[in-house]
């Protein structure tokens, strides 16, 4: 599959997702600002992977990047298994540790089979952090800061995503996603 299809299921999932449903009240400003970008990595092991995290960290602090708040990186091949994915994370973890980047940058992860390890298989709940593909979410601390401070009740968002896609059903939610991931966008 084409990396600009596979940016375009990313967008819309984007859209579709996490703005349509109102998972996360920043997304939409941050969009209308053109504050996100979206890199689709061929690096498809461990080490590139992690070499993908490593360049793009540094390409978000290049002055060219300015104004861009938060990247979205798709890695559509190598972490397809949730474990891996999340055994990853433990990686790119001590990859902001070396570089000495906690409290610069916050890392965010999706994943379409993603679980919460104290939830059942079925918890629509799963679906906060599920995504077409899997995709590490790199935030800047400080635009995370920013947003936080202008929401009424920034840590009720969880709960209040939880409880609305349990009203919608893992059905729905597994259908909308399919159906963005069977999309023909390019």
């Amino acid at each position: 599959m084409s990396k600009e299809r596979i940016e375009a299921q990313t967008r819309a999932w984007v859209n579709e997702v996490v703005i349509d449903l109102d998972l996360c009240p920043f997304a939409a400003p941050s969009l209308e600002r053109d504050a996100l970008r979206v890199v689709v990595t061929e690096a498809c092991s461990a080490e590139t992977i992690a070499d993908a995290l490593i360049a793009e960290l540094g390409a978000l602090q290049e002055p060219e990047a300015e104004g861009v708040e938060s990247c979205l990186l798709v890695v559509p091949d190598g972490l397809e298994d949730f474990l891996a994915f999340n055994a990853f994370l433990e990686v790119a973890d001590r990859i902001l540790e070396d570089l000495d980047l906690v409290g610069v940058f916050q890392l965010a992860s999706f994943h379409p089979d993603y679980r919460f390890a104290d939830a059942p298989d079925d918890d629509p709940a799963h679906y906060t952090n599920r995504a077409p593909w899997p995709t590490l979410h790199l935030l800047w601390e400080s635009a995370v800061g920013r947003a936080v401070a202008t929401h009424p009740d920034p840590s009720g968002i969880p709960a209040r995503n939880v409880e609305r896609l349990r009203i919608m059903g893992s059905k729905a939610l597994a259908e909308r996603l399919e159906a963005i991931g069977s999309s023909d966008a390019d």
